[in-house]
């Protein structure tokens, strides 16, 4: 049975904080002090996933319309590679662009093998390679997907 996704709630925070240790390692998970800032922005939006009543994972994003930026994806291990990142991103993108955003940012360790597949698999190409991103050492693929239906191109000019 696929995960429940639902808002994020504030007493959520401390099995979000719980994951994100659990899924990067120090110095790149995120303290107590920083997930709270980035939940708390007025244009964050996190979606959570729970299976049988407990977070499984979770999404959080920040937007200026047209431009949204994903800040994290955590999945806990057991439920890796089951869809609930695929359905945790694919809400999020939705969501963004009822909201008027066409493009998407985040960014992820090059060494992140499956992280890269992931969001590759999802429709991001890599656009940078931010150079000792993480922790002042670990380079970071800078990657985008502009959102079915977005154009780059401006509309045309009505001729008087």
């Amino acid at each position: 049975m696929p995960p429940t996704l639902r808002s994020y709630d504030p007493h959520d925070f401390a099995a979000l904080h719980r994951l994100d240790q659990s899924c990067f390692p120090p110095g790149i998970s995120y303290s107590k002090t920083t997930l709270r800032y980035f939940l708390t922005l007025p244009s964050a939006d996190c979606i959570v996933a729970e299976d049988a009543g407990r977070i499984v994972g979770f999404i959080v994003s920040e937007e200026n319309p047209p431009l949204a930026h994903i800040i994290t994806l955590d999945v806990d291990a057991k439920h890796r590679r089951h869809g609930v990142g695929a359905a945790l991103l694919e809400k999020l993108e939705s969501n963004l662009a009822l909201r008027g955003v066409r493009s998407i940012l985040l960014e992820t360790a090059i060494d992140n093998e499956p992280a890269v597949a992931f969001w590759k698999s999802h429709g991001y190409r890599i656009e940078a390679t931010l150079k000792r991103y993480y922790l002042g050492r670990v380079d970071a693929y800078e990657m985008r997907k502009i959102l079915p239906g977005a154009s780059t191109a401006q509309p045309a000019k009505k001729e008087p």
